[in-house]
């Protein structure tokens, strides 16, 4: 008789499963809030967020506000003209250019280094005749900013107890016009008269736009001026188109 053996089982071994997403202890994610700020920019109040004024790291305003000072509020002070602040903002929440004071708004948009606004704002048609056209015409006129600073200078000292100064200019816009202008230069040199010579230049605007550009930029500077034709016994002939006197009116 043959016996046989039974098998044997084996009784499995349970192991625990890892943890899922119902055991761990998850903790919610608290949303992010960005912070509100209030800004003194010259006496001009402006509340913006955090985000909005470092939108352009790289920017000026961005470096500014992080080193900035406060004031007796507890704002944010920035010291510089707030009136044209505002369109900055704007542009920073939501690219929307300005459509007045374009000049302005372009010089602080300058110095507060936000780039992307600056390049836009040069191509309205305001900047882009200033910078390209008019400024690089300017450029071709030799010695142009430092006439303009002697023309101040020489009215300033004619002012003396008077309620106007007259600066004589001559202008002459090819080599051409210069030479009509030779002996009466001489003469006035004789005479110890003090004239002031713009030009010649290569660029295509007339005598009468140089004289346009000389008055809207001593105008710029604050000073009551206006052109008309030189009516000393000195200049004659063919030199009476090209001398001018520059008339500054203080009271």
């Amino acid at each position: 008789m043959t016996l046989t053996t039974a098998p044997r089982f084996y009784k499995p071994v349970l192991t625990e499963p890892p943890p899922g997403p119902t055991t761990m202890n998850v903790q919610p994610r608290t949303p992010t809030v960005t912070p509100v700020v209030q800004l003194n920019v010259g006496g001009a109040v402006y509340t913006t967020s955090v985000d909005t004024l470092t939108k352009l790291p790289d920017s000026k305003l961005a470096e500014m506000f992080s080193r900035s000072c406060k004031d007796a509020e507890g704002r944010f002070f920035l010291d510089r003209p707030g009136t044209y602040f505002g369109p900055i903002l704007d542009y920073l929440r939501s690219e929307q250019l300005p459509t007045q004071h374009i000049p302005e708004v372009y010089r602080e948009a300058q110095f507060y280094e936000i780039r992307p606004l600056v390049k836009l704002l040069e191509d309205t048609p305001q900047i882009f005749g200033e910078q390209v056209a008019r400024k690089q015409f300017l450029l071709r006129v030799r010695g142009y900013r430092e006439n303009l600073e002697l023309m101040v200078r020489l009215a300033r000292a004619e002012a003396m107890a008077a309620r106007s100064s007259n600066v004589l200019v001559c202008v002459v816009r090819t080599d051409e016009d210069a030479a009509h202008c030779t002996d009466t230069l001489r003469i006035l040199e004789e005479n110890k008269r003090s004239v002031i010579k713009f030009g010649p230049w290569k660029a295509a605007p007339e005598i009468a736009d140089l004289l346009d550009c000389v008055v809207m930029d001593i105008a710029a500077q604050g000073y009551q001026v206006s052109c008309r034709p030189c009516s000393e016994r000195a200049v004659r002939g063919k030199a009476v188109n090209y001398f001018y006197t520059f008339l500054f009116t203080w009271w």
